[in-house]
């Protein structure tokens, strides 16, 4: 009996050491597959596209989008700095779907498994929607129609165009769709034969095929779970805030971070989660280059500007008169805006056109040969990754035809539709767009590809001012600048976000008939959100877009002042105001050629213009949110950087969305007549002692 006890023991110890070599071999085994080897084994044969498409992720993708046009409405209406959001996307699409599955599997009611091309949809779908909020100009042109814009600038104004729910709602139907059209044949081009990077599609679909990965699926747990923690704590945190905001100039917003004097020239601490979170994800030089144009304009340029009033201009004049010094604040933030554009504009499209040159000059001709199907020798073979990819990615076409005529159509109908929203945009400025979108698309499309720079504000701002000067001051040709505007950057935008797209589902395997789909339904949900979550900030909100609201929507008087410049020329500008635009609009050209000329790796510490513009006219204070985000995010790099990279964006996101979301029930209190109990204001002493003196008396 012992010696087959014996036996037995020494049999199990030969079995848990066989066992132990066959997982260490496994490990090694999986170590030397590659990605796409090893979701085979794992997952084995990809759904089919329709299947990809299903019930639960449109489901997810509804509510998601409607939290993230919130977030994006709520930057776009406060400084417009709008920065990627595809992390928390990407998270929140995956928590909640593995939650749904998880479910399901208790249940014994699970039909299909959560698969990373569901997981790609979900977040085609939410970008494509969200997206909506910045092209639909809703902070930008198309709330720069407005009477409550337009009066800012000129008070005697007529021509102006009021939102309205349903015609937002059926302009964005009618040209939100045409960009997706117009380079749907080119899929193949650009990422099969260029193999353009698409940067940010690409990172995305490295995090998505990492969530479904065990080691990715555990970092991935660890993530959502910090978004959760920040996003309660900022929604809580603004809410918080809420109740000491009873009347104007009250709340910690209003806090004289720096001192009273400091305060009066916008340099304070405002206590928003948004814009240090914020802050976490942009590149440390974009929120130095925001702090130095602050204390450029705020700190010396206004300053000193206000001296000579009653020379320079008329000190019997509102503050708010675009004669007085918000005149110089807005158009020398125009003239850096219009010369970082022009720059980089001309950059993109030198990069586009030689990188184009090049990539035609190295593919082999296709001569008519007797066998076809022989391949050159001189092409590099593809990698089993590649060669996965490339397969799967070409198996569902979608017809030239279709694109084709899907475009010719939703022209067809705009150009009938447009005139009757836009009474000054007429038919005969519609046709000549439509027929240069589908170039400037690509142009955008290819360049984006290249750089992960989307071009679409400047191809805006060119319709702006060729359509407004056309048109003519005398036919609201400002008003039919804007309109073209937005157009314009609806197609060009679309087209990059599609090709974005396509890149990732190249990447996750998911079929691009799935990604267009899915493009479709999102932009669709997002033609219906956005104006209806705008609507609800422009009815909560009287004030919305003056200089004091809380929702400023500074780059609506900025595009509108574009607008008046193509069509009214330079005498809308104040006395000398002209001669600093000129200085600006070269400086802007000058320190980016200092840049390129000096390379990434020295051109750390030289700033960009564009962020330099943006505190012009809204000062410093959401800067200096943001650097302290920059900071804590570096703290936490020198400390542990790894850490860090994985779990900073998380965590940022997280004071996004909380703050973001807090949006909606503010809306909804301030709609229902809710007033916050308390008022809490931050007085000098001085005046303090008037206000003691007063109530005593």
């Amino acid at each position: 009996m012992e010696n087959g006890k014996g036996d037995i023991k020494a049999e199990n110890g030969v079995e848990v050491a066989d066992d132990a070599r066959d997982k260490e071999t496994n490990k090694k085994n999986d170590e030397e597959l590659t990605v796409e080897q090893i979701f085979e084994k794992k997952e084995g044969e990809v759904l089919p596209w329709r299947k990809q498409l299903t019930v639960r992720a449109l489901v997810v993708s509804f509510f998601l989008s409607v939290m993230f046009a919130f977030i994006v409405m709520k930057l776009n209406l406060t400084t417009g700095i709008i920065p990627s959001l595809n992390v928390a996307a990407g998270l929140l699409g995956f928590f909640f779907v593995k939650t749904w599955t998880k479910l399901l599997e208790r249940t014994s009611m699970l039909n299909q498994p959560f698969t990373r091309q569901e997981n790609t949809v979900i977040q085609t779908c939410v970008v494509a929607s969200s997206g909506i909020a910045f092209s639909g100009g809703f902070g930008s042109y198309l709330f720069g129609m407005s009477e409550r814009i337009v009066h800012q600038s000129d008070k005697n104004a007529t021509d102006f165009k009021n939102p309205g729910l349903g015609w937002i709602i059926g302009f964005l139907f009618v040209v939100s769709f045409l960009g997706l059209f117009s380079v749907v044949p080119l899929r193949k081009i650009m990422i099969i034969d260029f193999k353009l990077t698409y940067p940010s599609g690409t990172a995305t679909a490295h995090l998505i095929n990492s969530f479904h990965t065990p080691a990715g699926a555990k970092l991935a747990k660890k993530q959502v779970g910090l978004l959760g923690k920040f996003f309660s704590f900022s929604f809580l945190w603004s809410f918080f805030q809420w109740f000491y905001t009873a009347s104007d100039n009250c709340g910690f917003q209003n806090f004289p971070t720096f001192g009273e004097k400091a305060f009066q020239y916008k340099f304070y601490f405002d206590f928003s989660a948004t814009y240090v979170g914020v802050g976490m994800i942009c590149p440390h030089i974009v929120n130095i280059s925001l702090l130095i144009g602050g204390i450029l304009s705020w700190g010396i340029m206004w300053p000193l500007i206000e001296t000579r009033k009653g020379h320079w201009f008329s000190a019997a004049l509102d503050p708010n008169d675009m004669q007085s010094l918000k005149g110089y604040k807005v158009f020398i933030a125009v003239a850096m805006i219009l010369g970082d554009g022009l720059y980089n504009f001309t950059k993109v499209l030198y990069q586009t056109i030689t990188g184009l040159s090049n990539l035609i000059k190295q593919r082999t001709p296709h001569l008519p040969l007797s066998e076809p199907h022989i391949s050159s020798p001189i092409k590099n073979p593809l990698s089993y990754d590649d060669e996965r990819r490339t397969k799967l990615f070409l198996k569902d076409q979608i017809p030239g035809w279709f694109a084709l005529s899907g475009y010719v159509a939703i022209a067809a109908i705009s150009t009938a539709t447009l005139p009757h929203i836009f009474t000054h945009l007429k038919w005969y400025h519609i046709i000549p767009l439509y027929i240069v979108a589908p170039v400037l698309a690509f142009c955008n499309a290819f360049g984006c590809g290249l750089t992960d720079w989307s071009l679409a504000s400047a191809y805006g701002k060119l319709a702006i001012f060729t359509i407004g000067a056309w048109a003519g001051a005398a036919n609201g040709g400002a008003l039919a600048g804007l309109a073209a505007c937005g157009v314009m950057m609806n197609i060009v935008s679309t087209a990059s976000d599609l090709m974005q797209d396509f890149k990732t589902g190249y990447m996750t395997l998911a079929s691009p008939r799935s990604m267009f789909v899915s493009q479709i339904i999102g932009t669709a949900m997002g033609c219906i959100i956005s104006p209806c979550v705008f609507w609800i900030f422009y009815e909560a909100f009287p004030d919305l877009g003056t200089s004091t609201s809380e929702y400023p929507a500074p780059f609506a008087i900025l595009y509108y002042e574009m607008a008046r410049l193509g069509v009214e020329g330079f005498k809308a500008l104040p006395k000398n105001c002209l001669n600093l635009c000129y200085a600006f609009f070269a400086a802007a050209i000058v320190i980016n050629l200092i840049r390129d000329r000096l390379g990434k790796k020295r051109a750390w510490f030289i700033p960009l213009p564009m962020a330099m513009a943006i505190p012009f006219y809204l000062g410093s204070y959401f800067a200096i949110d943001m650097c302290l985000g920059s900071l804590i995010l570096y703290i936490w790099q020198r400390r542990n950087r790894a850490s860090a990279d994985a779990l900073a964006p998380a965590v940022a996101s997280g004071l996004i969305c909380g703050d973001g979301l807090w949006a909606l029930p503010n809306s909804i209190l301030a709609l229902a007549g809710v007033k916050p109990p308390i008022c809490m204001k931050f007085l000098s002493r001085a005046t303090n002692q008037k206000v003691d003196g007063f109530l005593g008396s």
